[in-house]
């Protein structure tokens, strides 16, 4: 998505949620020097983002820190999966900035036209390129050695992971069961 909105120009990119596909995209755009801007609604996960590659941080649900980064972002990648919070992020777009829509609500999404209209705002959707643009993808990572952040676990650990989300998940490691070596417990 960053390489079809990018004119080659830098710029400021906000990534809206720091789920699995956040953090991907994060190390994404700060491999390819983009100015990053996590936008979450956990003010426990600034330093995660930090650490991913994002050079600030916007809390969801602080007025003070969303109005302080009105038009400043040139294009928001929403990876949120849940409804609300898509109208707190279109103020954050520059004119000629655009949203695009990744994670995948529940609920419609509340766009007034107003928000769009008056600076020339648009929002997109996207879910995966072609076969080119994805070997591109894969081979700019192994390029710049970004991997997700990922655990694979046995059925043993189940109780431990569950207990891992029900704190906020605050090391954004995203968990794969794996079937085979739980079938021998």
């Amino acid at each position: 998505v960053v390489s079809t909105q990018s004119t080659g120009r830098k710029m400021t990119i906000g990534i809206a949620g720091l789920g699995g596909l956040g953090t991907m995209g994060v190390k994404l755009a700060a491999a390819m020097g983009h100015k990053v801007v996590v936008i979450s609604g956990s003010p426990s996960k600034k330093q995660m983002a930090l650490d991913k590659g994002a050079s600030d941080f916007v809390v969801l649900s602080d007025p003070k820190s969303l109005n302080a980064n009105n038009n400043t972002m040139d294009l928001i990648l929403n990876t949120i999966s849940a409804p609300g919070p898509f109208s707190k992020l279109l103020p954050l777009l520059r004119t000629d900035g655009t949203i695009v829509q990744l994670g995948i609500s529940p609920e419609p999404l509340e766009v007034y036209p107003f928000q769009l209209i008056f600076q020339r705002k648009s929002v997109a959707g996207s879910l995966v390129g072609g076969l080119k643009s994805l070997q591109e993808c894969i081979d700019f990572c192994y390029k710049h050695d970004i991997y997700p952040d990922v655990e694979i676990i046995d059925a043993s650990r189940l109780e431990e992971v569950y207990g891992v989300f029900e704190k906020g998940n605050s090391g954004g490691i995203r968990y794969v069961l794996d079937i085979e070596k739980s079938k021998a417990l």
